[in-house]
């Protein structure tokens, strides 16, 4: 009797042993099952998060393609340095296009050009044609950037703050954009107006001439 005690005793505690392992199972397939379903979202979260910050970049590109056909006569495009001041106009939208000056420049300039309803009329600061190298290590190798990019055309030269003069009365009546950058050169920023391809100023005045 003792012995079957024994042996009666013995099967309990492995049958309770198989059903706390059949358990113990269910919990690691559950778990598996809930991990199976939580990696693949985490998989595209962080893709997702790499495609925003790629679209993040390319949105200022997609902002000056889209915008640039509602653009005309009297706007202006800013391409300018990163301590460019925010503005407090509505008329003035403002994108981080997060890289270089020049780049940006090429790329907006191109775009004008490439257009049938506008052509820049750009504006540089006088300011810059006085820094020294020893001021600032890499400006002489900056302004041949910045000749190359603009072309053939040929910037008019003001004082900073008389350009800015220019953009404040403009942004009371016409929408600016704003594209700043990452350069940090002084006084690098160039000034975009915008003016009318397919009519003059000389067919204008003679226009208004023929008018009296």
């Amino acid at each position: 009797m003792c012995h079957l005690r024994t042996e009666g005793t013995a099967l309990q505690q492995k049958a309770e042993y198989y059903r706390g392992g059949t358990v113990n199972t269910r919990t690691v397939n559950t778990k598996v099952f809930i991990a199976s379903l939580l990696l693949p979202a985490l998989a595209g979260c962080v893709g997702n998060v790499k495609d925003n910050h790629t679209q993040d970049r390319m949105d200022w590109r997609s902002a000056v393609k889209e915008q640039l056909p509602l653009l005309g006569h009297r706007n202006w495009i800013l391409v300018v340095d990163k301590a460019f001041p925010a503005q407090n106009s509505p008329g003035i939208e403002t994108i981080n296009t997060d890289i270089g000056l020049i780049d940006v420049l090429k790329f907006t300039l191109h775009q004008i050009d490439s257009s049938t309803h506008v052509k820049p009329i750009i504006y540089c600061d006088k300011e810059l044609e006085y820094i020294t190298a020893s001021q600032v290590g890499s400006v002489d190798s900056f302004r041949k950037e910045l000749a190359g990019a603009l072309g053939g055309n040929q910037p008019k030269v003001i004082l900073h703050d008389s350009v800015f003069v220019k953009i404040d009365e403009a942004a009371k009546l016409f929408k600016i954009l704003v594209l700043k950058t990452n350069e940090t050169i002084p006084y690098s920023s160039v000034f975009i107006q915008l003016d009318c391809r397919y009519w003059s100023g000389e067919k204008e005045a003679s226009l208004r001439e023929a008018m009296k």
